[in-house]
């Protein structure tokens, strides 16, 4: 068996490399002002019911919903910070404590208890 290899010649080469700068050079950066996402919460489980959409340029404030949710979904590039407590008080809808509910960048999730407040985290 034989193997060949076929070698462009200086001149393709340099246009291939030419064409293929060009184009890097034409498309938009990445970092250039690039939209954090989206996210939305949901009054039923597994993404069903009534839409909210979450408010990702309030980043580090507390958010009340206006309706319980039950889901969510995170197209983003922030954390979501879920809470079962008003004014993103931690703890279960009977009693404070420590429970809360990190809703990933890139997630879904069901949650445990009705959804009534939230925190979007700054990107790091």
């Amino acid at each position: 068996m034989t193997l060949r290899m076929l070698r462009p010649t200086g001149t393709a080469a340099a246009v291939t490399a030419g064409a293929l700068l060009g184009l890097l050079a034409a498309a938009p950066s990445a970092t250039a002002s690039a939209p954090a996402g989206e996210a939305s919460f949901y009054t039923g489980a597994q993404q069903t019911g009534d839409e909210t959409a979450v408010d990702l340029d309030a980043a580090g404030v507390c958010q009340s919903l206006t309706r319980s949710a039950l889901s969510a979904v995170n197209l983003s590039d922030r954390n979501i910070e879920v809470f079962f407590r008003p004014d993103c008080e931690t703890g279960t809808p009977a009693a404070a404590g420590d429970i809360y509910y990190v809703l990933g960048s890139l997630h879904t999730g069901s949650f445990p208890f009705p959804a009534l407040s939230y925190r979007v985290r700054p990107a790091v």
